[in-house]
């Protein structure tokens, strides 16, 4: 009897799936044909798929506004892309299309949207928070955005000195400084330390808005922000630190007539399994229903809503394709499989925070499968990837090494924050280079359209970064 791979994956998982079929025994994303993209482009290559951007922000709105129409919720939603999950351009401007509004998390922040204002991709009325620590040239920057006519540039307070830094700063301010307020959260159990390092203490956020907010008449307190790193999950944890953040968004209502919204942060998981499983509807009707209730049992206001999406946003838009250069087998049980590119490169977080991404072969479906390890082809002894999210082995194909092609192999969902803290384009492990960056959209009539965007990355790029005449 043999079992092959595709027999693996049909009696392990609901397959084929929302963006991943087979067509002629080859894997398909979201329909593009990864066979067709790398008999044209080769490996390895990291794609993007825009229209999925679209899909995941339109389903969230979705949700929220069915569930605010259902509880009669009097409030209103608005999504916000975290831009720090992924800054290149055509990602930004196809999260644009869907009219969201952006968190910002770092002065350069600032720089790009006035560039996306240049290029008119937004107008002034667009919201912008501002998150993360305020440097002097962070503070400076929205200031200066405020001056020029971006009337919806709200500061979230990361800490009490900043507020007092940011009041010494607007002297010759004419408008109103719209503020929000952070809560420092505990974290899960398991975390290294217990209290947050972002935001202000919760018992020091209502003496601090009487004492220093209240009465200023140069500001304006319009939102409550609360974080959980974890993002919003069907957990104790995360609804006891969702009830503790509500109930401080009610007592500030109180006393601040100007707080209007009540701001999530944190954001919905992505696939990171063929066996994900998620009731996004019951966990956004409790967010919606538990804030109606407590708001109307206080006499209060329901807030508007707002939501930081990052990677939910753009997560599952991308992939990487490798091609297996060579297999090894080290000792009785342990298989390599090696690829052509630096997991430490290509997707950091597997290696230093542990991030799992499905991981599916292109080719040979048809072949048994084994368990085996992915290497990277760098020196370093942590450039591997041998586990899984749900059932923690890796199981791919079998070849032989006549076969006349070699196995292909994609990591997908890795859309967000993978260029950003692998520093793309820049000086890589071992001068490995980046790989070509490939965009896939649609045309008007739904036809695919497939661009390098970015070509892989040569030596002389990095050379000359390093300071050498080449």
């Amino acid at each position: 009897m043999k079992n092959t791979y595709f027999d693996l994956i049909d009696q392990s998982y609901y397959f084929p799936q929302e963006g991943f079929d087979l067509k002629d025994n080859h894997l398909t994303f979201h329909g593009i044909s990864l066979k067709y993209l790398i008999e044209k482009y080769g490996t390895p290559f990291r794609l993007f798929y825009l229209p999925r951007i679209g899909e995941q922000i339109k389903r969230a709105k979705n949700l929220f506004n069915r569930s605010i129409k259902k509880n009669r919720y009097k409030g209103k939603y608005y999504y916000c892309y975290c831009t720090k999950c992924n800054h290149f351009a055509p990602v930004i401007k196809a999260a644009l299309k869907e009219g969201v509004h952006l968190e910002t998390s770092s002065s350069y922040d600032i720089d790009l949207i006035n560039q996306l204002y240049k290029e008119g991709e937004i107008d002034q009325s667009i919201i912008a928070l501002h998150n993360g620590y305020k440097t002097e040239s962070y503070l400076d920057k929205i200031l200066e955005l405020q001056k020029k006519g971006f009337s919806n540039s709200i500061i979230i307070l990361d800490s009490k000195k900043e507020f007092f830094r940011l009041r010494d700063k607007i002297k010759d301010v004419s408008h109103k400084i719209k503020i929000g307020i952070r809560m420092a959260i505990n974290e899960e159990p398991q975390s290294s330390y217990y209290t947050s390092r972002l935001g202000i203490r919760p018992s020091e956020i209502l003496s601090f808005y009487k004492d220093e907010i209240a009465g200023n008449e140069r500001f304006e307190f319009q939102m409550f922000h609360f974080f959980v790193d974890s993002g919003i999950k069907d957990t104790l944890y995360y609804w006891g630190e969702f009830q503790k953040a509500v109930k401080l968004y009610v007592e500030l209502k109180k006393v601040s007539p100007t707080l209007c919204s009540f701001n999530l942060g944190g954001g919905f998981p992505i696939r990171n399994n063929l066996g994900f499983e998620y009731d996004f509807n019951y966990v956004v009707n409790e967010i919606v229903a538990n804030l109606k209730d407590i708001c109307n049992s206080e006499g209060i206001d329901e807030p508007d809503i707002y939501t930081e999406f990052g990677k939910y946003t753009v997560g599952e838009s991308g992939a990487i394709i490798f091609s297996v250069l060579e297999q090894k087998q080290q000792n009785d049980a342990e298989l390599w499989y090696m690829i052509d590119n630096s997991l430490i490169n290509t997707i950091p977080d597997a290696w230093s925070i542990f991030e799992k991404f499905i991981l599916l072969p292109v080719n040979k479906w048809q072949n048994e499968y084994t368990r085996v390890n992915i290497g990277g082809i760098s020196c370093d002894h942590s450039d591997y990837y041998n586990s899984e999210d749900l059932n923690q082995q890796i199981m791919l194909p079998r070849y032989k090494d006549e076969d006349n092609k070699p196995l292909y192999v994609g990591f997908f969902h890795t859309g967000a924050y993978q260029d950003a803290i692998s520093g793309y384009g820049g000086i890589k492990h071992c001068l490995v280079p980046s790989p070509k960056f490939i965009i896939i959209d649609r045309d008007e009539k739904g036809n695919f359209v497939d661009t390098i965007y970015k070509d892989e990355q040569t030596v002389t790029d990095m050379l000359t970064i390093l300071g050498y005449n080449v």
